[in-house]
């Protein structure tokens, strides 16, 4: 039973509406071209020296695209987690901790990914 504002805004019983859902689809059509460019980039940059490697991580070209794609990644897989924790966890206790954790561990994770390659685009 819906009233008909909540249909109109796509609003589902837990007020929340489809976000989630949205933003899941947009960041793996975006994932797509952005880890190909990592995989790309990687065979390139294979068997070069620390130094080249250095080089080419720090043009900025790279590191917008490395930047995009570690928060692209991660909220990807901090949404993808949290889905399934609501889906098979049972308890409410256990399901708030694990929400939680998964939070946590997806800002640690962007954070420290974020941190590594600003530090190669700038230098140290």
């Amino acid at each position: 039973m819906r009233t008909p504002l909540g249909r109109v805004r796509g609003l589902g019983s837990a007020r929340s509406g489809t976000e989630h859902f949205w933003v899941q689809r947009l960041t793996a059509i975006a994932n797509v071209p952005l880890v190909l460019a990592l995989v790309i980039l990687v065979i390139v940059l294979a068997g070069r020296s620390h130094a080249s490697v250095i080089a080419t991580l720090s043009q900025p070209a790279i590191g917008i695209l490395l930047l995009a794609a570690v928060i692209s990644v991660i909220v990807h897989m901090r949404i993808g987690m949290q889905v399934i924790i609501e889906d098979y966890v049972q308890g409410e206790g256990m399901k708030v901790t694990l929400l939680m954790a998964n939070t946590l561990f997806s800002c640690a994770v962007g954070l420290v990914a974020t941190f590594a390659i600003l530090r190669i685009c700038f230098g140290s």
